[in-house]
C-alpha cells in the first residue's frame, strides 16, 4: 500500500512527548479561561510559531490567524512535527509581505485546535483526553486565549492582525472586542455573523462527524483507529470541500471525466483530501471550530454586527474572492460599509480558497495595508509598497 494511502490513526492530533515539536512554541495561559456560553477551562496551552524578532518598542508585532483546518505552522516547509508546508508560505519571509527582516509575525493555533493548543484531543487534568467532555467555544473564547499569548510574549499592541475565513473572524474579534491592541486589521473572505446557509453547510458536516459510530460521543481518543470516527470526518471534509471551490474551476478540472476504474475524477479529489485531513487533523477539533463558526457574531451583545463595527476605531481592509460562493462578496461588503473601508476584490477562479491560493493579491493588500501604518510607513519605519 502506497505510503499516503495508509490507514489514518484514530486521530491526526500532535501528541505531546510523541511526535516531533517542529517549530512550535509553548505558552501556557496564567489562570482558568472563562467561556463565553458558560463553564471554565482550568489550563490552556497555546502552541505557537513566530519569525522574525521583536523590536524594543514591541512595535513590530504582526499576528496571523489561520482558518478551520490550519495550525501555527504559517510557513516553512513539511517537516518533522510539521506534516505539511506553511499554509501561507508565500506571504512569510525575508522581503515578503510579511518581512521578517522587519516585522515580529506570531501564528498560534486556535483555542480547541489538535496541534498543541489545548483542545479534544488534548489530555484534561484528570489525565484523559478531554473527549466529549469538552465544552462549547466561542470565536471570542479563541480570542481570549490568543490576548494571554499577546500578553506572554510582551505585545501589547499588534501592528496588525492578519487572517482569513475562520482567521477573518478572529481578526474581527480581536478589533472589536480590543481595540487599543490592535494596529490596523486584515479581514479576508468572511462575514461579520454566520448565514443560515453556512449554519446549514455546517451542521450537516458536524452531523457526519457525531453520527458515525466510531465517534462514541466523543470518547474515541484511546480506541484502535479503525474504531474512530475517520468516515464521518472524511464525509466532512467532502461536503467542505466542495463549497471551498468555485463551480466554474471544478468543472474545468474535472466534468464528468472519469478514471480508468470508473470512479469520477471529482470523487478521486474529494476522496484525496479526506484521506490528508485524516492524516493531520482530530474530529473532535473539526466538530468544535465548526461550531464555533456556526455561533459567530461579532455584534453579539454590542448592539449587533453593524453598530459594533461602526463604534470600532480600528482601520479595516476588508476583502473577499470574487468566486467564494461559502462567504461572498456581500458579506465583506456589510463589513466594509459597517467600517467606512472600501472592499477590495481577490479576483480567483478558485472561490473560497482564493485566500490561500492567490498569494500575490493578498501579498499585496497585505504591503498596503502595513504602509499604511504610519502614513505610508510601515511598523518599522521602512516605506510601505503600493499594491
Amino acid at each position: 500500500m502506497p505510503a499516503g494511502d495508509r490507514a489514518p490513526a484514530v486521530s491526526g492530533a500532535w501528541r505531546a512527548g510523541v511526535d516531533p515539536v517542529g517549530r512550535r512554541r509553548f505558552a501556557e495561559l496564567p489562570g482558568p479561561l472563562r467561556l463565553e456560553r458558560g463553564g471554565v477551562l482550568p489550563g490552556v496551552r497555546v502552541a505557537y510559531e513566530t519569525w522574525g524578532r521583536l523590536d524594543a518598542a514591541a512595535s513590530n508585532a504582526v499576528l496571523v490567524l489561520h482558518a478551520l483546518t490550519g495550525d501555527s505552522h504559517a510557513a516553512g516547509p513539511a517537516e518533522p512535527g510539521h506534516p505539511s508546508a506553511g499554509w501561507w508560505d508565500g506571504l512569510i519571509g525575508p522581503g515578503r509581505a510579511l518581512d521578517t527582516e522587519r516585522l515580529f509575525v506570531v501564528s498560534p493555533n486556535v483555542l480547541g485546535g489538535c496541534q498543541g493548543t489545548t483542545g479534544p484531543a488534548t489530555t484534561a487534568p484528570d489525565g484523559h483526553p478531554w473527549g466529549g467532555r469538552w465544552p462549547e467555544i466561542t470565536i471570542a473564547d479563541q480570542v481570549s486565549a490568543e490576548v494571554a499569548v499577546a500578553d506572554a510574549l510582551g505585545v501589547r499592541r499588534w501592528a496588525a492582525v492578519v487572517g482569513g475565513s475562520m482567521g477573518g473572524m478572529r481578526a474581527l474579534e480581536w478589533a472589536v472586542g480590543h481595540p487599543d491592541r490592535v494596529g490596523r486589521v486584515v479581514v479576508l473572505a468572511c462575514g461579520a455573523t454566520a448565514t443560515a446557509e453556512q449554519i446549514g453547510l455546517y451542521a450537516v458536516q458536524v452531523r457526519a462527524i457525531i453520527d458515525d459510530p466510531g465517534w462514541h460521543g466523543g470518547d474515541y481518543h484511546r480506541l484502535p483507529a479503525a474504531q474512530g470516527p475517520a468516515a464521518g470526518m472524511g464525509l466532512a471534509r467532502r461536503m467542505a470541500q466542495i463549497s471551498y471551490r468555485s463551480e466554474e474551476e471544478l468543472e474545468d478540472r474535472f466534468a464528468a471525466r472519469t478514471r480508468p476504474d470508473g470512479q469520477f475524477e471529482v470523487a478521486s479529489y474529494l476522496d484525496h483530501h479526506a484521506g490528508k485531513l485524516a492524516r493531520r487533523f482530530d474530529a473532535g477539533t473539526y466538530v468544535t471550530l465548526t461550531r464555533a463558526m456556526m455561533t459567530q457574531d461579532v455584534g453579539r451583545g454590542r448592539g449587533g454586527f453593524a453598530a459594533a463595527l461602526r463604534a470600532c476605531p480600528v482601520p479595516f481592509t476588508v476583502a473577499g474572492v470574487d468566486s467564494d460562493r461559502l462567504y461572498p462578496l456581500r458579506l465583506q461588503q456589510e463589513i466594509a460599509a459597517s467600517t467606512g473601508a472600501p472592499l477590495r476584490v481577490i479576483h480567483s477562479r478558485s472561490g473560497h480558497d482564493g485566500f490561500l491560493t492567490e498569494t500575490d493579491q493578498v501579498a499585496a493588500l497585505v504591503r498596503e495595508a502595513l504602509g499604511a501604518l504610519r502614513g505610508g510607513d510601515s511598523p518599522t519605519g521602512s516605506p510601505g509598497s503600493s499594491p
